[in-house]
């Protein structure tokens, strides 16, 4: 079988001069790398980067994270304050917001966002931007990739033309590749050098020049045919995960009907060693990935006029759980003798996964804004999110509030949305009345006075 290592020193016959030329600079580290976007997936990619010896170029349009950096300050905190100490006394890291400065890289790797629009069609215009930025300072021998999730034929269809609008042709002057990223904004233990990575090309010294690239970043890196395969890959990746999490979903809906724990279902299931990977329900899926991506490619398929009914009705799952989770918190109420209406809810982590700070896509953001409809009177926790950030679809204007005894004690509900390690679970369970727990955090804490009411 061949290795990663082995299939980048694969070189084409008649390679160009412009391939052979960034061969030799990759080769020796003396590429500058030009990393465009600086959230979660391009600040992790400018340290893996940086670590392993290229000089890098960080480009964001947000001035105030550029100058974070300059001035070595934290904005993603799941990343440890060292990181951004390290590169601002770097001299192989600059910072800008300047896009002409783009022209000095070898490399330019597009990390930009991929939403969906008010309709869930993809929304390539980050992507689309980002693509005419790297056009205006196109240079003969330069490699474009992107690492946004998207539908297949993007990097071909809709980058390519507007990179060969400069006159350069791809394959001889410039490169274009598709290597999706992998990132787990959390794990401690892994990082994104230590995660394995897709490369695919849309001609073969594309997908040449990017494993000559990658391989020298990344622990293992795995050639695939084309860009078109791994785009498909990764929306699989995480369709993937999706439709599981929905079954689970589904699962906890008849379960908890039947009077049956769902999550000791799991446990159960989880000790046959073949055939079965634990999926956990939830409040509703979160992050940029899950929720979005598949939609991606049932957008594509409805194009070339198929339907993917698999997809859609996991989405249509995973969309109605928030508002199972505020039934659910009426009806316990209601058990109480009280109404949602005017009832006192704390609810308790709002990101979207445990132990980070992101909020992208949370499904406490639905969550909180059906309390508030329903007429709670809702705050929340959340040690990681000291303030709700403003988001597309939802403007809470809330802050977070501390935990005592003292405070529980006016709380009519406690709904746990997101468990966070730094939670005070012990403390919830001797002093709530109710807590309504969506995560299963409460299993195997002791001393606890609440009723726990799982949803």
């Amino acid at each position: 079988m061949t290795t990663a290592r082995q299939t980048a020193e694969i070189v084409s016959i008649d390679v160009p001069d412009a391939a052979s030329e960034l061969r030799t600079k990759l080769q020796q580290k003396t590429a500058t790398i030009g990393v465009v976007g600086l959230g979660y997936v391009g600040l992790p990619l400018v340290r893996a980067v940086h670590d392993s010896g290229f000089p890098v170029i960080g480009f964001d349009v947000d001035e105030e994270k550029v100058r974070m950096l300059k001035a070595g300050a934290n904005y993603l905190h799941h990343l440890g304050d060292d990181l951004t100490a390290e590169l601002a006394q770097s001299d192989r890291f600059e910072p800008t917001s300047d896009a002409l400065r783009l022209a000095d890289a070898d490399v330019i790797v597009l990390c930009v966002p991929t939403p969906l629009g008010v309709h869930r069609e993809p929304d390539l215009s980050f992507v689309l931007r980002s693509t005419e930025m790297a056009a205006k300072v196109l240079r003969r021998g330069q490699l474009v990739v992107l690492e946004s999730t998207t539908y297949p034929g993007t990097t071909r269809g809709e980058m390519l033309p507007i990179l060969e609008r400069t006159g350069l042709t791809c394959g001889t002057d410039f490169f274009l590749a598709y290597s999706p990223e992998r990132e787990d904004p959390g794990r401690a233990e892994v990082t994104t050098s230590s995660i394995p990575k897709l490369v695919g090309g849309v001609d073969v010294h594309s997908t040449d020049l990017s494993m000559e690239f990658y391989t020298r970043v990344i622990d293992q890196v795995h050639r695939v045919s084309t860009a078109e395969v791994a785009e498909a890959a990764k929306l699989l990746e995480n369709i993937y995960r999706a439709v599981n999490i929905a079954l689970v979903n589904e699962l906890k809906v008849l379960l908890t009907e039947m009077d049956v724990d769902v999550w000791e279902v799991v446990e159960a299931a989880s000790t046959k060693p073949f055939g079965f990977q634990p999926f956990y329900p939830g409040p509703g899926l979160g992050g940029h990935c899950i929720p979005i991506d598949p939609f991606y490619l049932s957008w594509k398929a409805r194009e070339i006029g198929l339907d993917t009914r698999f997809i859609e009705l996991a989405g249509e799952i995973n969309r109605q759980m928030p508002k199972y989770v505020v039934n659910r918190v009426a009806g316990a109420l209601n058990d109480d003798g009280k109404a949602l209406h005017g009832a006192n809810v704390l609810v308790v982590g709002i990101a979207y996964k445990p132990n980070v700070d992101d909020i992208r896509e949370s499904p406490a953001a639905e969550v909180i804004e059906l309390l508030m409809d329903g007429g709670a009177n809702v705050s929340y926790h959340d040690p990681l999110v000291p303030k709700f950030p403003s988001m597309r679809k939802y403007d809470i204007q809330l802050e977070s509030t501390s935990l005592s005894e003292q405070s529980l004690q006016n709380v009519d509900a406690v709904l746990i949305v997101t468990n966070h390690n730094v939670i005070d679970y012990n403390l919830l369970g001797r002093s709530a009345k109710l807590i309504v727990d969506t995560r299963n955090a409460m299993a195997g804490q002791s001393d606890i006075a609440a009723r726990i009411v799982k949803a």
